[in-house]
């Protein structure tokens, strides 16, 4: 039998070194294993450098700087907000692909197929809500990387097309989440979604084209009708919307975040991450001329780093998810029933905000749609060289108000703002709503004992039992609203079947007038929902 050359004369154990050395150097795309211990241990690289040639070499690493600025790798330069969005992306695109697997999007049938994912699929829970709850971390970390950005003003000259490449993505982000909104297809997702995309009613019809409308529409008026037909499919939601969503969330706008990302990456990459500003001259970038003293290799020392910061962003996504965190599955959309409190999503909670002060095109399209012109063009309309905040107070200052006008606008686009339901519907939503838990429903099973309790007449006996508790909670509600003078709140529980309960409120007032009204709206309660397991712990 030949023998190799390579082999002849050698021993067994050098020869299987040499080999499992080359695989190794092969998979780390040109680092050996004595310079890969090297690394872990912490000690200077060789030279030449071997650390650089992964990101020659390597797929994943060719996009990675080798080496970066000692000043930007400190965690409060930039708190890692680039990367951690990214992550959350990769988080959401992984867990979204592991539910695409139990889902279709028909109203059929994508309700039930939740209900399956939820109850019958090991983890299935988990798994919604690690994505859920990564896209809500995405849109806020999103925003505060803009937000960080611009306070340090690293959108200047090099990087104004950086900012323009991130102010897509910021939107791309906002509609990714929202277009996922619909897909479970229960009250929540269908009526937030209406919210939504009904704001686009608003949207003015450019002159002259009335005569279009009247063609297609019946009235001179269309663009907004016309925009939400092409969101919608069809005047309501139904299985066109739920289809365009569906097509819009795992195609369309992940292939836009991912290609923006990668035109947004490239340029961080070729003008590197902006020094802080007391570290430059004004007027100067000299962001991507690191002197070989203050240089920090990305192998393994800023690697080792993000490796860190990601875990530990794991662990509390997973622990939040499994122990805290509740993607909510509420009651199978039905379109010819609108919850109370129905919003859209909380971060379009300013747009509906804006839609509560006055005219729907001035402050629901004209000055949002200006808003985000504005905010796209801060580069270009931006001429103050320096980044320095003694420099820039106008421009903080300006920061911070829209800052405040957002979080002021999104508290007035709550339904407690200038939007008020009857008082004694209140109370009843309180106590139990239509959509969500509420107390009663976390009251135990064996608690809700046939009767009916008056506020007027109820005592209790120590030591009170859950129920007694939310009794004497809902008559100090009731005392306490000045809408429901005299008012007087009783509970009846009745059990209508095996396992059901049918709980019903009735609150006795006076209305404005001083006459006699009442409010009653019946609950159906089944021993199986099991709410109050949730609330055990």
């Amino acid at each position: 039998m030949s023998v190799s050359p390579d082999v002849r004369g050698r021993s067994a154990r050098d020869v299987i070194a040499e080999k499992a050395d080359q695989t190794f150097t092969r998979i780390t795309a040109g680092i050996p294993w004595r310079e890969f211990r090297r690394m872990l241990r912490g000690d200077p690289p060789g030279r030449p450098n071997p650390r650089l040639k992964p990101h020659s070499e390597s797929f994943w690493l060719h996009i990675k700087p080798s080496y970066y600025h000692e000043s930007v790798t400190k965690f409060a330069h930039t708190f890692r907000l680039g990367l951690l969005s990214t992550y959350l992306f990769f988080v959401e695109v992984i867990t979204g692909l592991l539910l695409m697997i139990w889902y279709a999007p028909t109203p059929e049938r994508a309700y039930s197929d939740m209900i399956r994912l939820l109850s019958n699929v090991p983890m299935g829970q988990l798994m919604r809500d690690v994505h859920r709850l990564a896209a809500e971390a995405m849109v806020v970390v999103v925003v505060l990387h803009m937000f960080r950005t611009y306070l340090t003003g690293s959108y200047k000259k090099p990087r104004q097309f950086t900012w323009l490449t991130g102010v897509v993505l910021l939107a791309a982000t906002l509609f990714l989440s929202f277009s996922g909104y619909l897909l479970p297809w229960d009250q929540l997702a269908f009526w937030a979604v209406t919210i939504g995309t009904s704001m686009a009613e608003a949207s003015p019809t450019p002159p002259g084209t009335g005569w279009l409308g009247q063609a297609l529409f019946g009235k001179p008026d269309w663009t907004g009708q016309f925009v939400n037909l092409i969101l919608r499919g069809s005047p309501d939601i139904g299985a066109s919307g739920l289809l365009r969503f569906y097509l819009l969330h795992v195609f369309f706008l992940p292939l836009t975040v991912i290609f923006f990302f990668f035109m947004h990456y490239y340029k961080v990459v070729h003008f590197g991450i902006s020094l802080p500003a007391s570290e430059e001259e004004v007027g100067q970038d000299t962001a991507n001329r690191v002197p070989a003293d203050r240089r920090r290799y990305y192998l393994m020392d800023v690697a080792i780093d993000e490796i860190a910061l990601l875990s530990v962003v794991t662990f509390i996504l997973v622990a939040m998810a499994a122990f805290f965190y509740d993607a909510k599955l509420e009651h199978i959309a039905n379109p010819l029933k609108t919850p109370l409190h129905t919003t859209a999503p909380w971060y379009f909670w300013w747009l509906q905000g804006m839609l509560k002060i006055g005219d729907k095109v001035l402050w629901g399209v004209v000055l949002p749609t200006l808003f985000v012109i504005i905010v796209t063009i801060v580069p270009y309309i931006d001429y103050n060289p320096s980044r320095r905040g003694k420099d820039r107070k106008i421009a903080l200052f300006l920061g911070f108000v829209v800052a405040s006008a957002l979080i002021v606008l999104s508290y007035m686009g709550l339904p407690l703002y200038a939007v008020q339901s009857p008082p004694a519907e209140e109370v009843v939503q309180e106590f139990m709503p239509e959509e969500g838990v509420g107390p009663i429903r976390e009251i135990p099973w064996a608690e809700l004992e046939v009767g009916i309790y008056c506020t007027d007449t109820f005592e209790g006996s120590l030591p009170y039992s859950e129920f007694e508790k939310v009794i004497f909670e809902f008559r100090d509600r009731i005392e306490s609203d000045p809408g429901l003078p005299q008012g007087v709140g009783c509970i009846k529980v009745e059990a209508v079947a095996p396992q059901l309960k049918r709980i019903t409120f009735q609150i006795d007032y006076r209305d404005k007038d001083g006459k006699p009204a009442q409010f009653i709206k019946p609950f159906y309660f089944h021993e199986n929902s099991l709410y109050w397991h949730e609330f055990q712990f």
